[in-house]
Parts: C-alpha cells; structure tokens; sequence
C-alpha cells in the first residue's frame, strides 16, 4: 500500500512553500480590486478597424482619461477600465473616440459601480467566506459526531480549506503584482465554489477513514488514515481529471470576461485534490498523535535550535 501519510512532513513543507511567497505577496501588494472593489467603469468596445493600443491610450489622455488601464481581449477587443462614468458620458466618450481614431466603435460591455456599492461587496464578501467556513465546521462536527472529538475533524476540514484559499488568494497577489490581474465579484464566486469543493473532497475522504475505524483494521491511527486516503486516491484524482478538463476547455473557448473566475476554479480544484488527499488528513494525524511540536519545527520560517 501506498504511504501517503507517512510522508506527511514533506506535504506540509511542499504547502508552506506555496502559500508563504502568496503571504508575502499580500502583505507587500495585496489584491489588485477590480472595478467591483474599487469603484469605476468598465467597457468593452469592438473596432471596426484595426486600433493599436497605443493609439487608444494616446486618444484617451487627450480626452481627459489618463488613468485608463487598456487590455486587449482574445477576442480582439479593448477592455477599458477608468474612473466611474455616466450613461451619458459614456456615448460622448465613444462618439469621440470615433471621431478621433476614425472607426464606428461597438460598445459590447458597460459596467459601472460606485465606492459605496464597491465597500458594501467587499464586506459581503467576507462575510459569505467566514459564514461558508463557520457553517461548514458545524455541519462537519455533527455528521461525525459518533466519532471520538469530532470537533477535531471539523478544524483539520477548516484547516484545509483554509490552505486551499491562501493557496488561491497568494497565486492571484502575485499574478496582481506581476502582470495586472485584477479581482472581482465573479473572483467571490469562484472562491466561494472552491470552499464547496474543498471541504466536499475532505469529507469524503474523512467518511472512508471512519469506515476504516468502524471495522476495526488498525489500532494505528496513522494506518487507518491512510488506508483512507489510498482507498479515495483513484476516485478523487478521476473526480478532479474530468472537472479539470472542463474548466480548461471553457477557460480556453469561454469569453475573456470569465478567464480568472476559471483560473480560480483551477487553481481550486488542484489545491483541493491536493489538501484533501495530503495536508487535511496528515493534519488529523498530527493532531490525534500530539505531533505539533515536530509539526513546528518543521516549518520553513521557524529557527531551529541550535
């Protein structure tokens, strides 16, 4: 049988050197808000010729926009983010920017949001994330609550989900600070669909322990864990394969507008088949055995004594 658990000191150190660069990343840059966070207007305009974007960015400063960020879509459209704008400033800014580039413009999106609707989605937010996780805990700790401590289940499941977000949430600091990406609300949503998948993969995998420890094959905690997870292994990685070549096929056929709410379902889907099979169930170990003290020291950032 494969020894997935015992290896779980080399799963801990592998999540910690993902999830502190993201760390890091948010405590020196952050998220970069997108329009929905931030307040602003959004457009997507189709040309009916061939614009270069510097022609673009060049007519926009005459304008007046000289805070406008241009990004060019797949499809070869402009999205245009700039300061927040009304209907009616919208048509005059696209009657002249016909006027001066020389082409009949396409407005194919407009979104606007203004700093008070983009605090109260912000808080929202926040507030759906740690109700989603709360709730979660409680479910977890009532479906197994013929277990010895099932509390300790429900934590180790939160714990995995929480390094499943960090995972998500560092990966788009860094994509933020390197290349522009922005968040939005579609990115909540997409966050929100990772928490389900998440704790849904763990407790599968929690549900297999507990039938191990009902039959009785081990009086090693350790062997009955990882009886569990091996026993899971083919059917969590088939589950995570067919989900992943869906999201990938709509993130490469999809519109622009969705690209980084299938890029967060992505990196969701691998991080959680990750957390579920290596990080949720070691840390049930850890935890059963009293093993935090070894758990610790293993930590990357943490001094060793000498």
């Amino acid at each position: 049988m494969i020894d997935i658990i015992g290896k779980r000191y080399w799963f801990f150190l592998i999540s910690a050197l993902v999830i502190i660069p993201g760390i890091i990343s948010l405590a020196i840059f952050g998220l970069k808000p997108g329009v929905d966070f931030s307040s602003g207007s959004t457009m997507t305009l189709r040309f009916s010729g061939e614009v270069e974007q510097s022609q673009l960015r060049q007519e926009l400063v005459e304008l007046g926009y000289d805070e406008a960020v241009i990004q060019r879509t797949g499809e070869g459209d402009s999205l245009i983010r700039l300061r927040e704008i009304t209907p009616g400033e919208k048509e005059k800014l696209v009657e002249d920017l016909e006027a001066g580039l020389g082409f009949e413009i396409t407005v194919r999106d407009y979104y606007s949001v203004s700093p008070v609707v983009a605090t109260k989605i912000g808080q929202d937010a926040l507030i759906a994330i740690s109700a989603a996780a709360v709730f979660m805990l409680l479910y977890i700790v009532w479906a197994f609550h013929r277990m010895p401590k099932p509390f300790r289940w429900g934590m180790c499941a939160v714990a995995g989900l929480v390094h499943d977000l960090l995972v998500v949430i560092g990966i788009f600091s860094i994509l933020g600070w390197i290349s522009g990406v922005e968040i939005n609300a579609l990115f909540i949503t997409g966050m929100l669909a990772v928490v389900g998948y998440s704790v849904n993969d763990s407790i599968v995998v929690f549900d297999r322990i507990r039938e191990n420890m009902s039959r009785g094959i081990s009086r090693d905690f350790e062997v009955v864990v990882n009886s569990g997870v091996v026993g899971t292994l083919v059917r969590s990685l088939n589950t995570s394969l067919t989900t992943l070549f869906v999201i990938l096929a709509v993130f490469l056929f999809g519109g622009v507008t969705i690209h980084y709410f299938i890029l967060v379902l992505l990196l969701g889907v691998i991080a959680g088949t990750y957390s579920s099979m290596c990080f949720t169930s070691s840390l049930l170990v850890v935890w059963e055995r009293g093993e935090w003290g070894r758990f610790v020291s293993w930590l990357p950032f943490v001094r060793k004594p000498a």
